[in-house]
């Protein structure tokens, strides 16, 4: 009777367990599924645009967004040095509570969500520098000139540089909390749908990390070898790489507990180039669950060369059951450039083909020079 007993028990709390799990499974399940939707997405920035500047420019980038069937907007919130909202670190930092470019006393990500929201738009804080400290400032500008140890160097000692980008060292502890920070400043503070890393987060050139923290500490996991001289040397980039797989996943779990619906995106070069040139090993984000959309930037002019790397995508970098969470990353205009409607389509429907149903173009001034395409591609 007291074995009988006892065994009812067990089926009593066995089958608590499995209502429990199951519950925790539907709410994983159905946060998983909000995360999944189509997304037809553009990135905002305040370089060669004025959308940012005021309220009202800002009303009638979310209308043009809008009325041609965007539902989510990548928006510039930290470049050059300086971010693109009020903030309390970067005003204790360095004496800049917004970037220069903004108004005194506007908050141009605040009032982006408020207007956004009202169109059914979601908006991701981009934290478009990343570990990037300035550009075309060959001192890297006021952040390594208020913290000369936050730079990174290459083997003669120079602040890290490749195309005209000057570098922090994400491998300082100092320079990763700088960084989180921030992030989290965000994510406290406003009501984003979600936060995007580039190229440049988490991210270095692979001319960098001959400084002197970053030596030492390969040193030390080396039984006192030095870094080699070939910047490329299989074995020093992927150290390096996983340094930085490292600190993103330590972001991660930080940010999901702070807001588990927080949606986190990432939108890399093309890979294996994205991991030999500047240190982003993104199969290895996407295979561990760091991320919940992968918008690698395939920009290319030519459309049988963005099949290729496309089709490398599919093949090489994602598996079937990931392919929920590629989005392309669609050069629409740069400079003088803007992509014809032919090519647009020629994408759209290779993404279609492939069952990919989502996009994020490059960047929001394009969008305006091709209403008519979109307005007919993504009527809401």
């Amino acid at each position: 009777m007291i074995k009988s007993k006892q065994l009812m028990l067990h089926y009593f709390l066995l089958g608590i367990v499995m209502i429990s799990s199951l519950w925790t499974f539907s709410l994983q399940n159905e946060a998983s599924l909000s995360k999944q939707e189509h997304i037809r997405g553009v990135w905002l920035t305040n370089v060669a645009s004025e959308a940012l500047l005021s309220k009202q420019n800002i009303i009638e980038t979310v209308e043009t967004c809008s009325k041609l069937g965007f539902n989510t907007i990548y928006v510039v919130t930290w470049n050059r040095g300086h971010t693109l909202y009020p903030s309390d670190i970067m005003e204790k930092l360095t004496g800049n509570k917004i970037h220069p470019v903004i108004p005194d006393g506007f908050d141009p990500l605040d009032i982006l969500i408020k207007e956004a929201k009202k169109k059914d738009i979601k908006v991701h804080a981009w934290f478009e520098f990343g570990f990037a400290a300035s550009h075309r400032d060959t001192t890297g500008g006021i952040l390594i000139e208020k913290m000369p140890h936050w730079a990174s160097r290459d083997r003669i000692g120079k602040i890290t540089t490749k195309n005209d980008f000057q570098w922090m060292n994400p491998f300082h502890p100092e320079v990763q909390d700088f960084i989180s920070s921030l992030i989290l400043e965000v994510v406290q503070k406003y009501d984003v749908a979600g936060i995007q890393g580039d190229d440049r987060l988490p991210a270095l050139p692979s001319n960098g990390g001959y400084d002197d923290y970053t030596v030492e500490l390969y040193k030390s996991e080396h039984s006192g070898k030095a870094p080699p001289e070939y910047e490329k040397d299989y074995e020093w980039v992927k150290w390096r790489s996983s340094k930085l797989t490292d600190f993103l996943i330590e972001l991660v779990d930080t940010l999901r507990s702070v807001d588990p619906n927080l949606e986190i995106s990432m939108a890399p070069s093309i890979y294996p180039w994205a991991e030999e040139n500047y240190l982003q090993d993104w199969p290895s984000w996407v295979n561990a669950g760091l991320v919940d959309k992968v918008i690698p930037q395939i920009y290319r002019y030519d459309f049988d060369a963005y099949k290729k790397e496309f089709n490398q995508i599919l093949l090489r970098q994602i598996s079937q059951d990931q392919h929920h969470i590629f989005a392309p990353g669609v050069l629409l205009q740069v400079d003088d450039y803007v992509a014809s409607e032919k090519i647009l389509k020629e994408k759209i429907n290779l993404h279609r083909e492939h069952g990919i149903d989502s996009e994020v173009y490059f960047f929001y001034e394009g969008i305006k020079k091709r209403e008519e395409f979109f307005k007919k591609i993504y009527k809401r």
